[in-house]
């Protein structure tokens, strides 16, 4: 079996695929990260196809291996989410030409089911609880919160944010009781002084992780918080590579490993973080906030992987790109099932895109602070 071509495509929402076809008339998707840059993703992924198309597929090592170390020098995470996007497509192929779905391609299955969380919010205090009680009579085992300045300004004020978080997480923990699991979402907009006030006010309250405390950029700066305060810490969305790990968990900084599979390297990579996290006794807690193949791909991983905490799941299969996606893998309350059909258990209708698209998602993602400064989203 031979590469015979590879296609990216850009949806209206900014999600990026690609498609890698075969000579043998099987395919495989893909998806890659960081929405806000699919044009490059998709230049990346053409810079691969002088060695990609003629290759055989179930090379999926070999080919790794060239993507990420053919331009000698380290491509960061815009190259790390293209070669995610091939790479997980190649998992796709090998399933299908074997007749398996991927998770038996990685061990086979460890767990029946994969618990997952959903987003929730509200533009008022009485909003959010409402939307984690209904969350929780849906069957759901999780809610998520996110740090936020509910003042109605668009300003974000860091300490001003943190007691409403604080306040959100004490109202959500008395109105549904102590059986919900809360995860809460800094997403890097703390500093560590005050992140450090943060999960320490919110630690009577029981979370089952505080994700992203700090800025990611240097993964050091975890020891001082993990020091000082005992609340479980997930991080790693915006980690690209094995190597960018290898702090958070040689040193033990984190407890649940945010990798996301469509930034990361794909599932080559993502199983090789997963079994460094086993011997330091690290859950996996995907970070997938984006479509149909990164939900699959994810739900392969925590199926043959031997320590999940949670799944991340802000759109439950069949409730987005179902044109694009006919055919998704199953759900049912608060809980991925395992795909019996081969590969990763999706169809993809190549005709309700038109390619590449010729203008990036969005503008900037950020927040400003009153004074006008810039700062993360």
């Amino acid at each position: 079996m031979k590469i015979t071509n590879v296609k990216s495509f850009v949806s209206a929402s900014g999600h990026f695929f690609v498609k890698v076809e075969t000579d043998a008339g099987i395919y495989g998707v893909g998806e890659g990260g960081i929405r806000r840059r699919s044009l490059a993703l998709a230049e990346v992924v053409r810079s691969f196809e002088s060695f990609l198309i003629g290759a055989n597929p179930f090379q999926i090592e070999h080919l790794w291996q060239v993507m990420f170390r053919g331009g000698f020098f380290p491509g960061g995470v815009v190259q790390s989410a293209a070669v995610s996007a091939v790479d997980i497509a190649l998992w796709d192929i090998k399933g299908k030409a074997l007749n398996v779905p991927v998770y038996e391609l990685l061990g086979g299955r460890t767990r029946d089911k994969v618990v997952c969380y959903p987003h929730n919010g509200g533009g008022t205090l009485d909003a959010l609880v409402e939307s984690c009680r209904q969350t929780y009579e849906a069957g759901w085992k999780f809610v998520r919160l996110s740090l936020a300045d509910r003042t109605g300004t668009g300003a974000f004020e860091p300490r001003r944010a943190v007691q409403f978080g604080i306040e959100e997480v004490r109202a959500v923990r008395e109105a549904l009781g102590d059986d919900l699991n809360i995860l809460f979402d800094v997403h890097t907009r703390l500093d560590p002084a005050d992140s450090l006030e943060f999960c320490n006010k919110v630690e009577p309250y029981n979370p089952f992780f505080i994700e992203d405390p700090l800025r990611s950029e240097n993964p050091a700066s975890l020891r001082r918080l993990r020091q000082q305060t005992s609340v479980p810490i997930a991080v790693g969305e915006q980690f690209d590579s094995k190597w960018t790990f290898r702090e958070v968990i040689e040193e033990d900084l984190i407890d649940y490993c945010r990798v996301d599979l469509c930034i990361a390297g794909g599932l080559t990579e993502a199983r090789k973080i997963a079994g460094w996290c086993e011997t330091h006794y690290i859950h996996l807690a995907p970070h997938n906030p984006l479509g149909p193949v990164s939900t699959a791909a994810c739900l392969h991983l925590c199926l043959a992987s031997s320590l999940v905490g949670v799944q991340e799941l802000p759109r439950a299969p069949m409730s987005s790109l179902t044109d694009e996606f006919p055919v998704q893998v199953p759900f049912e309350s608060g809980y991925l099932l395992p795909p019996e059909s081969p590969g990763l258990g999706i169809e993809f209708n190549e005709e309700a895109f038109t390619n590449v698209s010729t203008q990036e998602y969005g503008p900037p993602h950020g927040y400003q602070r009153e004074d006008g400064s810039y700062t993360n989203w």
